[in-house]
């Protein structure tokens, strides 16, 4: 089974508008197995966007290297789908063209067509791909961006907080979608996101981090069967041991000063 990542002491610093070097990411190391499910977590800034990025090529580790089956990361490639928090569709494209764009600019498409038409079906867009993106709900263009990241049939997919601006319904409705393809497709999926309980729900696997400089403060391997059931008393363990590592849960510490 190919899709098995390896992240090997990773160093990654940037350098800010007042020209201070900031550290982004310290000393992480993480193994991610092939066809598993990862959910990365932790406060705001602390670099879990960045760890998607150093994965997918866009950026390189300044210490360390990142590994996908057996083969140093150096470059963006074929292999890794991406998925971002918005749905980045080109606005004059239908979104047939949208999913296709990427396999005619590799010059893959007349070899790849029968993929677009199953990839809509896929994702639930069938009937819908002479639309323009403007003319599709906010939940349907995501959907039509996960598509694009998945016709090029890639070992992993990673998604950015892909689902943070849908509303509820829709949320759950479209993590249950990728739930299903992940299952159908058999690929490494790895996700950045806030929400303790998204993560708890579709991971195998969830890496705690802390804030800037990011470290991996635990794993937590979430032992439920699937169909997970949001409102189960193991459902919130999970959620609440997840917390306690983000500081979020337990007691609050009085203040050191009186009103």
């Amino acid at each position: 089974m190919v899709g098995g990542i390896q992240i090997q002491a990773v160093d990654k610093n940037f350098v800010n508008a007042s020209n201070e070097t900031v550290q982004a990411l310290s000393d992480v190391s993480l193994t991610i197995h092939p066809g598993s499910f990862v959910s990365i977590i932790g406060p705001s800034g602390c670099g879990k966007s960045t760890l998607l990025r150093l994965i997918s090529g866009l950026s390189h580790p300044d210490k360390g290297r990142i590994v996908l089956d057996d083969k140093q990361i150096s470059s963006p490639g074929d292999d890794r789908g991406f998925m971002f928090q918005e749905h980045n569709l080109f606005p004059w494209l239908t979104i047939y063209d949208n999913i296709a764009f990427g396999l005619r600019a590799r010059k893959l498409y007349k070899k790849n067509k029968q993929k677009v038409a199953d990839i809509l079906h896929l994702v639930g867009l069938h009937g819908f791909e002479s639309y323009y993106p403007h003319q599709l709900s906010g939940g349907m263009c995501q959907r039509a961006s996960l598509a694009r990241a998945l016709v090029g049939n890639p070992k992993v997919l990673l998604l950015d907080e892909p689902l943070g601006a849908l509303d509820a319904f829709t949320r759950m409705n479209i993590q249950d979608e990728i739930l299903r393809i992940w299952k159908e497709e058999h690929m490494t999926m790895v996700m950045v996101t806030h929400d303790v309980d998204e993560a708890v729900y579709l991971s195998d696997t969830i890496v705690v981090m802390t804030a800037r400089p990011g470290r991996i403060v635990k794993l937590v391997h979430v032992d439920l069967p699937r169909p997970r059931d949001r409102s189960a008393e193991n459902f919130f363990h999970y959620s609440s041991e997840v917390l306690r590592l983000l500081h979020y849960g337990g007691t609050v510490p009085e203040p050191e000063y009186y009103l």
